[in-house]
């Protein structure tokens, strides 16, 4: 897998090609604001290495995807949304309402939360 592909969004802004606000980064993972918030608090938290979606994910996915979630919690508390609630959310494919083909975990909250579970 590649670490960048060159007509991805998020790798755009990983590489600081394209503005992004970061919320957070480590060697693995960084985040940042949604640009189409769908709530108070809308973050995503991307790797850097490009990873196409959760279904491209490698056998050894999970320490990665375990980082985005640790990250996501942090986050949670940062911006005290810990203690009402928030939602972490995968979608994988078009159908799922995927825009970016570059896994991401969207971090909603900061009020009530409707939608699908």
């Amino acid at each position: 897998m590649p670490d960048y592909v060159a007509d991805c969004a998020f790798c755009k802004i990983i590489k600081e090609f394209e503005p992004g606000r970061f919320r957070f980064q480590d060697n693995d993972v960084v985040a940042f604001d949604d640009v189409n918030p769908k709530a108070a608090v809308h973050i995503l938290i991307v790797p850097k290495k490009h990873i196409h979606s959760v279904a491209k994910l490698p056998n050894d996915g999970g320490v990665v995807a375990g980082k985005m979630i640790m990250a996501a919690k942090n986050l949670a508390k940062e911006f005290g949304i810990h203690k009402s609630g928030y939602r972490l959310v995968f979608n994988s494919g078009r159908d799922a309402g995927s825009e970016v083909d570059h896994i991401h975990l969207h971090l909603l909250g900061g009020g009530k939360l409707g939608g699908m579970v």
